[in-house]
């Protein structure tokens, strides 16, 4: 049973709004530098340094380092759900001024390791026919297994996540995606292939994506996406 002051500790975690501009920043995917995030949160280096070092403790990032350079990245698709979910109930009760990134945002963006906004809910419309529920989320239909084998995704490394895939609320949309190691094995062959390409900036910007004219003719033959 979750104690009232885990809970508390992670809301606290998260009532930092250089924190939370962190948080966002690390749900487009990449891993970051203390000095990007920095950036990102209007704050100085110390500051930033303190900032993510209480959000590894706390279990929120993880932390890696790679010569002189330590990158920061959502700590697991639990963690990534919960924020996307906080976002959403954000997006619901709370007065707010445009985000940053505007249309672009809502239109295709990435939710950590996989796509969200209306590319995420349109891949989810139209995969959703070949998924069959299964005890943590959903299996495919043999049908949908050899159409996505056929498109290039890597279906084996998918069922070695923790979740295969489920359910994934979309804060803009307020509808699923789909998130879990196929919702990843997609993005990653969108990425590969040149079908989705990452925008250039900084914050929440950094999520944005855009579908390429082949990219948008790719997933309509092989996935049947309406875009």
């Amino acid at each position: 049973m979750v104690t009232t002051s885990a809970l508390a500790g992670i809301a606290a975690l998260l009532a930092d709004s250089a924190r939370a501009a962190m948080l966002q920043a690390l749900m487009g995917g990449e891993a970051l530098t203390a000095g990007e995030l920095a950036r990102v949160a209007g704050v100085t280096a110390p500051t930033a340094s303190a900032h993510l070092a209480r959000l590894a403790d706390g279990g929120l990032i993880a932390v890696h380092a790679q010569g002189r350079h330590r990158y920061h990245r959502v700590a697991s698709d639990d963690v990534a759900r919960a924020i996307e979910g906080m976002m959403g109930l954000a997006a619901v009760v709370s007065p707010r001024a445009p985000w940053r990134g505007g249309t672009a945002l809502r239109e295709a963006r990435t939710c950590w390791d996989h796509l969200a906004g209306r590319l995420g809910v349109a891949l989810y419309a139209a995969l959703r026919p070949h998924l069959v529920p299964a005890p943590d989320g959903w299996s495919l239909s043999e049908e949908g297994a050899a159409r996505l084998t056929a498109a290039g995704i890597d279906l084996d490394r998918a069922h070695r996540a923790a979740h295969f895939c489920r359910d994934c609320m979309d804060w803009s949309e307020r509808r699923p995606h789909l998130g879990g190691g196929l919702a990843r094995g997609i993005a990653e062959t969108c990425f590969a292939r040149g079908w989705v390409r990452r925008a250039q900036g900084d914050g929440l910007v950094r999520r944005c994506v855009t579908v390429t004219p082949e990219g948008a003719r790719a997933l309509r033959e092989t996935l049947r996406v309406a875009l």
